[in-house]
């Protein structure tokens, strides 16, 4: 897969990933929830309770419940391949992050979104989002 389809609708869908990794980030629950289309689906298998989590609330919620175990935390998000095709388009997001626990231990994680994106209302949605860890370390 490459970057397939028109230049603005590749920006919007590339600004919403850097969007995503801002807002956790700066632990902006309002942002980050403003990404996720209000039926979408994420799909978290490495995380007990949180494998599959439907709807923009329940998943905001999930994300709010589960960022106190995080007290630090930057996340780099940076698309690596989208295909546009009318309204939706699927692609592949790589992501870092530098998490510090409630133990105070730094581990940095590498992972890989599989991410498919709605376009309604004039703008780019995380429709479902699936995330596999390719390796966790000692930052």
């Amino acid at each position: 897969m490459a970057f397939i389809g028109p230049f603005e609708d590749r920006l919007a869908i590339h600004e919403l990933v850097t969007t995503y990794g801002d807002a956790v980030t700066r632990r902006d629950g309002d942002a980050w929830g403003d990404c996720w289309a209000e039926d979408s689906i994420w799909y978290l298998p490495a995380i007990p309770g949180m494998e599959e989590v439907k709807g923009r609330a329940a998943i905001r919620a999930a994300w709010e419940g589960a960022m106190p175990g995080w007290p630090f935390q930057v996340n780099i998000q940076t698309l690596a391949a989208v295909e546009i095709i009318g309204d939706t388009a699927s692609g592949h997001v790589y992501t870092q992050e530098l998490n510090t626990d409630t133990a105070g231990q730094t581990m940095r994680w590498t992972g890989k979104y599989t991410d498919s994106y709605i376009k309604y209302a004039g703008r780019w949605w995380i429709k479902s989002r699936s995330y596999d860890v390719l390796h966790i370390g000692v930052a």
